[in-house]
């Protein structure tokens, strides 16, 4: 079964009560029942083995077993500036970088993006896609789930970066570095920023923008992507990239 998101003011050892969505999803849809067993996350670092031991239409009461502490992080996060998509191909990006282990998620206003949410919209449009990264946190068992940020406009974010060592902008049809030799942090620590841009690419000026940041022009290769799927490929190639410093690390 999949690790369930719990806020961790509903943990009382030895007692956790589940209300809310997840109370609904688990009574209504999973049909729990007392005597069943499942994983709880608290998002903080500490995964709860719980038996059900009583279900009601307030809320799930269930017991604490035995608990789990995450593992070291080996590895540096992963920020995506992803400019504003529309449609669905922006809930498929948050959760595909999610699944991906992104550490957070920065939307961006760009010049051709062809989605501008209105700012009354902004609040209902947060949750929507906070809630899509929850689900896909918990289905990909993850430890914790990417913070997403208020939509912002390009100079803001390179402003807020600049001081990152591993930053870099995807670029179609330019003579930019292979993502996979993009420089990796040689301080210890990350983030990387990787800034993927809408259905019509990056503005020459928003460009101009970013290489004035120091962030790195990169490509993913001759083929014009698809922005969702350009985003999808390159936290692909920085997962495995990661993945492999990580196994040195623990063999070391």
């Amino acid at each position: 079964m999949a690790t369930f998101f719990v806020d961790p003011c509903t943990i009382t050892p030895p007692v956790i009560r589940i209300v809310g969505d997840l109370l609904h999803h688990l009574r209504d849809s999973l049909r729990l029942h007392p005597g069943d067993s499942l994983t709880l996350n608290d998002g903080c670092g500490t995964r709860y083995r719980v038996e059900v031991t009583h279900v009601n239409s307030q809320a799930i009461e269930s017991r604490i077993i035995d608990q789990q502490i995450a593992p070291e992080n080996t590895t540096f996060p992963v920020v995506l500036g992803q400019a504003l998509l529309k449609g669905d191909k922006m809930d498929l990006v948050v959760q595909k970088a999610t699944e991906l282990g992104v550490a957070a998620i920065v939307p961006i206003h760009s010049t051709h993006s062809v989605v501008r949410p209105h700012p009354d919209r902004l609040r209902h449009q947060r949750i929507r896609w906070e809630r899509i990264a929850r689900d896909a946190a918990q289905q990909s068992e993850r430890w914790s789930i990417p913070s997403l940020a208020d939509p912002a406009g390009l100079p803001e974010v390179c402003r807020q970066y600049a001081l990152t060592s591993a930053k870099g902008i995807l670029q179609e049809r330019a003579n930019g570095s292979p993502l996979s030799e993009m420089p990796l942090p040689q301080d210890g620590h990350g983030p990387i920023i990787l800034l993927v841009g809408p259905e019509g690419g990056w503005a020459p000026d928003e460009q101009r923008v970013a290489h004035a940041q120091g962030f790195l022009p990169l490509t993913l290769g001759p083929r014009i992507l698809r922005a969702e799927t350009a985003a999808i490929a390159a936290l692909s190639i920085l997962q495995s990239r990661l993945d492999k410093i990580a196994l040195v690390v623990r063999e070391t």
